[in-house]
């Protein structure tokens, strides 16, 4: 199947066995583009390669010298790099996609690079973001907790933080920043697959034992309020400041030397100029459909992203316990007070 245009019934059945979590998708053959990909690999093979390069920097480590990781994983443009950020800005350690970036090295054939924690005495939690999509199959179906796992990581030192955003708007985000580089039906496929993959991440988790919190975009349109709840939620409210949120100073860019993000070295083929522009603090910024058409909508439905994200959207204020008023903003709509869990229980040591 590979990285060719993904045809209706093909998107249809692999999304199928996304949804079914079928392990038969660790011998899906993935095809270079010759671009993005340069060598062919299974995905279960990729899997272990990947875990391998981690288990090389992580098997020394006593147990005692793994932080706690807040690991946020969603789709691209679901506002992953700015909360990031946010974290850094906290004073936690705050790292750019370290496993995806091993993987597309993997994947050109690049030099491997290394990723390794710092030391838990010295910083008990750190956190972490990585993406699905957009360019490959790949990319939309690897599993970074079962890399992370299978490389070394404690599990009961991991917290997933699974981040969507409005299926929509986050497709637009898709179609502007990456229309020039990839056919449009393949970007929509792919856009469709990456997000079902949330549901094998999670469940991937569960069986792990790895705690899951739910975290949509749509909380930041109330930037102070959700992301208090969610420093308060993974134990971290020591390190919570409303400075954090509303005061970046003079970031122009996340890959810049003013950001408070930790990059890993990946392939220049993959730098877009521009892709990581910030702003003066944490915050949402509505932006409407652009190119994103009535049929990709319908698509969307079709495919059971949009009732995905729903199902996130309700796990998020339920996960954080957020206000009655504040469901609103993240909803569009009210929820019933029983829906609304009391307080939540601090899942880190702080």
């Amino acid at each position: 199947m590979g990285n060719a245009t993904v045809t209706a019934d093909t998107l249809f059945h692999l999304s199928d066995r996304i949804r079914a979590d079928d392990p038969s998708l660790d011998a899906l053959w993935l095809e270079p583009d010759g671009k993005y990909q340069t060598h062919p690999f299974r995905l279960g093979d990729l899997t272990r390669r990947v875990a391998s390069l981690l288990a090389d920097d992580l098997h020394h480590l006593p147990a005692d010298a793994f932080p706690h990781l807040c690991y946020g994983w969603g789709r691209c443009r679901v506002g992953s790099t700015a909360l990031a950020n946010l974290f850094g800005e906290a004073g936690i350690p705050s790292f750019f996609q370290p496993i995806k970036a091993l993987m597309r090295n993997t994947l050109t054939g690049d030099p491997p690079g290394s990723w390794q924690p710092p030391s838990a005495h010295e910083h008990p939690a750190i956190f972490s973001k990585d993406v699905a999509g957009p360019y490959l199959m790949a990319e939309c179906l690897y599993n970074p907790l079962r890399m992370l796992i299978e490389g070394g990581y404690p599990a009961d030192r991991l917290h997933l933080i699974l981040l969507d955003r409005d299926p929509v708007t986050s497709l637009a985000s898709w179609l502007t920043k990456w229309a020039d580089r990839v056919p449009r039906d393949r970007l929509l496929a792919h856009f469709v697959l990456a997000s079902l993959n949330a549901t094998r991440v999670e469940r991937y988790a569960r069986r792990e034992g790895v705690a899951v919190t739910h975290y949509v975009h749509e909380a930041s349109r109330d930037p102070l309020r959700a992301t208090a709840a969610l420093f308060s939620h993974l134990g971290l409210a020591g390190h919570f400041s409303p400075q954090a949120v509303t005061d970046w100073g003079v970031v122009e860019a996340f890959d810049s030397d003013q950001s408070s993000l930790i990059f890993t070295k990946e392939p220049e083929v993959y730098f877009v100029p521009g892709i990581h522009r910030a702003g003066s603090g944490y915050r949402y910024i509505a932006r409407d459909r652009g190119s994103v058409t009535d049929a990709d909508i319908d698509l969307v439905d079709r495919m059971g992203v949009s009732a995905l994200y729903e199902a996130h959207a309700t796990a998020c204020v339920q996960d954080l316990g957020l206000p009655l008023d504040l469901t609103d903003t993240v909803l569009g709509r009210s929820l019933s007070p029983r829906l609304v869990p009391p307080d939540p229980v601090p899942c880190l040591v702080a």
